[in-house]
């Protein structure tokens, strides 16, 4: 049997996503959000058994349910409004549960829809996150009470964008050519793959660099977050719950702890600052994890060296972003790594600016570091330290190139072996009949 060369295109045709992708999302949104919300009813109830009292949870198991859809909505980040004022200051950690949960599903969309290519894995997270959103706004809708009324504005947009990142990757980890972040870059052009390694890099070091800070402070002060425990008396079940939270709000210290290397630092509270340059605090609410940031007054000296984080962060960047792809054109390296700094600083900008939020009304409204001052400063430290780095990498690299490269040396030519001599001369010279001349004779 001879194929055609429209048979055989047709049998090469990539296989193009229909409605697999729309059935397939919709199942799976569905099935991540039902999983996500029974597991923190779970925990609520348990909350609720423990204190059945609790302010907010309402009268009966109507108001527990409601109330582990409105945690639900803040493990997306969606913010909620009390009668004190609007609450915005969430826990990241809970991010890890629906994140868990839409990279699975992310994964089971592209395979059903056979997907191979990095388009793919778009369209896969897209079709999750559409229903996804749908889901997340009645959740909004549907748990509202008169106490606690979550955002019906903030919770589509950022369920949206947890659902698209989180089944992204997990639909990126099933094309990709090879499993996990290498297999992810491979599917990446060159020059876009040197800058997601770059900047990736440089990110991690700065949020190393804050898990060091904050682990460090609350090595320190131990003995302070103990006596706030021991002031709360949470009883077992509540120092249970009370642990989880702060676990959960772990993250947003680590953030802040980026935030305080990077300069700008953070703020609890109007008028307050928490900075390498000092420290200005008010009265602040009583939560363990708290006991980490340093008394008022003139920040310790050794924080000092916290700032170098984000330069030494751009050196890595301004390295990995050389290696992954280097340039012939040395006035070209430093662009890229300039590139990277700035993607850098959107990305601690963006993670400063869900790592705080309000508490309430009046003072607490602020809380958290400024994303526009992290995310600014950031860019401009990493970008330089990274621009330097990479012309000075690239044009190490450029010579170490120029002298592998064999010189070509010209040899000069020897006379060719002839045995028809008629002469040589006592001088040394040597005369060569050419055979293919005609005979003057």
């Amino acid at each position: 049997m001879t194929l055609t060369a429209s048979d055989e295109h047709a049998a090469t045709r990539v296989p193009q996503p229909g409605r697999q992708l729309v059935a397939a999302g919709a199942v799976a949104a569905v099935s991540a959000a039902a999983l996500g919300m029974a597991t923190l009813t779970t925990v609520t109830l348990i909350g609720w058994i423990a204190a059945p009292h609790v302010a907010g949870l309402g009268a009966g198991l109507p108001g527990v349910f409601r109330a582990a859809v409105q945690v639900w909505l803040v493990a997306h980040h969606a913010g909620f409004g009390l009668p004190t004022g609007r609450v915005g200051m969430l826990p990241l950690g809970l991010v890890v549960l629906p994140g868990a949960l839409l990279a699975r599903a992310g994964a089971a969309v592209a395979r059903a829809i056979d997907g191979h290519r990095l388009r793919h894995a778009a369209l896969a997270a897209l079709g999750l996150a559409v229903p996804y959103t749908v889901i997340a706004t009645l959740a909004a809708l549907l748990a509202r009470t008169e106490l606690v009324q979550p955002s019906v504005i903030q919770a589509p947009i950022t369920s949206f964008l947890v659902a698209f990142i989180a089944g992204g990757i997990g639909a990126a980890r099933v094309v990709a050519p090879s499993r996990g972040f290498k297999g992810f870059l491979g599917l990446l052009p060159d020059r876009p793959r040197s800058l997601v390694i770059g900047s990736f890099g440089a990110a991690s070091v700065l949020v190393i660099a804050g898990a060091v800070l904050t682990g460090a402070s609350l090595a320190v002060h131990a003995p302070t977050a103990a006596k706030l425990t021991a002031d709360l008396a949470p009883g077992l079940v509540g120092g249970f719950l009370l642990v989880l939270l702060q676990i959960a709000y772990l993250p947003n210290a680590v953030l802040w702890g980026l935030a305080y290397a990077v300069g700008p630092g953070f703020a609890i509270g109007s008028g307050t600052i928490v900075a390498p340059t000092g420290v200005i605090i008010g009265t602040m609410p009583t939560f363990p994890l708290l006991a980490a940031i340093p008394e008022p007054g003139a920040a310790p000296a050794i924080s000092l060296v916290a700032l170098a984080a984000p330069f030494v962060g751009g050196v890595f960047a301004g390295i990995l972003v050389v290696r992954a792809a280097p340039t012939p054109m040395l006035e070209a390296a430093p662009l890229w790594g300039f590139a990277c700094g700035l993607i850098t600083g959107v990305i601690t900008g963006g993670l400063a600016a869900f790592s705080g939020g309000p508490l309430g009304g009046a003072r607490m409204a602020l809380v958290g570091p400024s994303a526009w001052q992290v995310g600014l400063v950031s860019a401009l430290e990493v970008g330089v330290a990274a621009a330097i780095t990479a012309w000075l990498c690239n044009w190490l690299l450029v010579r170490r190139r120029e002298r592998a490269e064999p010189a070509a040396v010209s040899e000069p030519s020897e006379a060719p072996d002839r045995t028809d001599i008629v002469d040589e001369s006592p001088s040394g010279h040597r005369i060569y009949v050419d055979p293919f001349a005609d005979d003057p004779d």
